[in-house]
């Protein structure tokens, strides 16, 4: 069985406060967006992970696709072993959560392929286990999200009338460090009352508090948001906590990026 797991894009990034967890309190609202990884699972005799595509760093017995399948088989013992195999396609460390929507997907697709019977609900709670991001990608639609971004409530946004242009790069941000450029505080408005207005008006109100320390550390990116903008974009911003930035262009606009920038660049 296969899926499709999907990227986001963060409109706007408030940071509120922070938790006695050592977590920290934000608003935004999450995009779904159709730049996709694909992952397969199959029945296998012994449990194995494999992948293809862009190289992902790291051990791939921490990968979450395979925690997801742990997560899962503690509670449902009968669970028999799998082959996963994931297919990378969504670059990585960009801010678009596309680790974390292979695992929530991997989350779904077991449940799907053995008749767990696990209801949205109870798949968020396990996403939750996986990351904060994660819990969205069992929705996959607009959310206005708060919390460590686990408390999602839908919201009426429709934006497939536009384009998206994804330019990442290639600059890894840590994101502990970028948390630490951050003084959090309550923002004068919310973006959920900003997400309303006509999205030509958003580049003047609809902000992500990572910009400002990220661009004067990293002014590359910067120059990737102004380039968006000079080329047409009728909004632009970085994604999450960086390093991918996206714009969002008339369904008509002339996108000539690609001739300026020797960035990798995805135009959706």
């Amino acid at each position: 069985m296969v899926t499709f797991p999907n990227c986001k894009i963060n409109l706007g990034l408030h940071i509120t406060g922070k938790r006695p967890d050592g977590f920290h309190e934000l608003e935004t609202v999450f995009y779904p967006v159709p730049l996709k990884d694909v992952l397969e699972v199959v029945t296998a005799t012994d449990l194995e992970f494999s992948a293809s595509g862009l190289a992902i760093p790291g051990n791939p017995e921490t990968n979450l696709c395979l925690k997801a399948y742990h997560l899962l088989k503690k509670d449902f013992p009968q669970l028999p072993n799998v082959h996963l195999h994931l297919h990378k396609i969504i670059p990585m460390g960009a801010g678009l959560g596309g680790g974390s929507a292979d695992g929530a997907f991997a989350l779904q697709l077991l449940n799907d392929k053995y008749l767990l019977g696990l209801s949205p609900e109870q798949l968020i709670q396990y996403a939750l286990q996986l990351g904060s991001d994660c819990p969205f990608f069992i929705l996959n639609q607009p959310c206005y999200a708060t919390g460590r971004g686990e408390d999602l409530t839908p919201i009426k946004l429709d934006l497939s009338e536009y384009r998206f242009v994804l330019v990442h790069p290639g600059i890894h941000i840590n994101t502990k460090w970028a948390f630490e450029q951050i003084q959090p505080g309550l923002p004068s408005r919310s973006i959920k009352e900003i997400i309303q207005l006509p999205i030509q008006d958003w580049k003047y109100h609809l902000s992500n508090d990572f910009e400002s320390p990220i661009m004067q550390h990293y002014p590359a990116i910067e120059a990737i948001k102004l380039a968006l903008y000079n080329d047409g974009a009728l909004y632009a911003s970085m994604s999450g906590s960086g390093s991918a930035v996206f714009g969002i262009y008339p369904t008509n606009g002339n996108i000539r990026l690609k001739k300026q920038l020797n960035y990798r660049i995805d135009i959706i």
